[in-house]
């Protein structure tokens, strides 16, 4: 691997001695990416069983519900992932906490830094075509960035919070998650209103998972530097040896 220097726009302090000399950088740690492929899996199947709990499938007219027990059993895979995706954002927050520069990316935006919505605009430009190459990142972009902010720290909590409400008014009164979730549904003065909050929430993540996947995709083949193996090893390999 050729030993020539090589800029980025994102370098942690710890990371400046390496990436003057590397072309590959350990970005991810292993329980950042852990969590990435269990929190997909978990919000897939949330989506999937969210949509069939909102809309029961024909199965459920064929016979006495009792007897098939279908819509329960989809109930049940939304509670257990719900639990997944609950805990493995709490893990996620501790990690931000004792992880490295990169996982914290998610959990913040420098909204006073002129220099970080000028890499987002360029950003812009890039994804829409604009630019003609694209830049160096160590870990997310600025526009990655800002959206993993919006779509994930805020829409998963937001979700969490939601989804144990409304589990809560199941759970009843004296229950944990109506000791620590119920004044929401009193707060939005009807589980209806709460309801459509929680199905409008799945289309954001939805919306967000699909120009995702486009964008890891798009960006593994048209950037400077590895996208979807780096979830996978940890790993950042840049294309070019070349400073930016």
């Amino acid at each position: 691997m050729t030993q020539s220097p090589i800029a980025a726009h994102d370098v942690a302090p710890e990371d400046v001695a390496t990436i003057s000399r590397q072309t590959s950088i350990y970005v991810y740690e292993a329980p950042v990416r852990m969590w990435h492929w269990i929190n997909a899996a978990a919000i897939l199947t949330l989506c999937l069983t969210g949509y069939f709990i909102g809309s029961p499938p024909p199965s459920m007219q064929i016979g006495e519900a009792t007897d098939q027990f279908v819509l329960g059993y989809i109930r049940f895979a939304h509670f257990a992932a719900g639990w997944v995706l609950a805990i493995g954002f709490l893990g996620r927050v501790y990690w931000a906490l004792v992880g490295n520069h990169h996982a914290r990316q998610m959990f913040y935006v420098p909204v006073w830094s002129a220099h970080f919505w000028a890499e987002v605009w360029f950003e812009i430009r890039w994804y829409l075509f604009l630019a003609r190459e694209p830049k160096k990142y160590v870990g997310h972009n600025p526009l990655a960035q800002l959206a993993m902010f919006f779509f994930i720290t805020l829409g998963v909590g937001f979700m969490i919070v939601t989804g144990f409400a409304l589990y809560a008014e199941g759970a009843q009164e004296g229950s944990l998650p109506h000791d620590l979730f119920g004044w929401l549904i009193a707060w939005v003065q009807n589980t209806q209103r709460l309801h459509t909050l929680h199905h409008l929430g799945m289309w954001w993540i939805v919306i967000f998972m699909i120009v995702h996947i486009y964008v890891a995709i798009r960006e593994d083949i048209m950037s400077r530097q590895s996208i979807v193996s780096t979830m996978i090893s940890g790993h950042r390999t840049f294309k070019d040896d070349r400073p930016d």
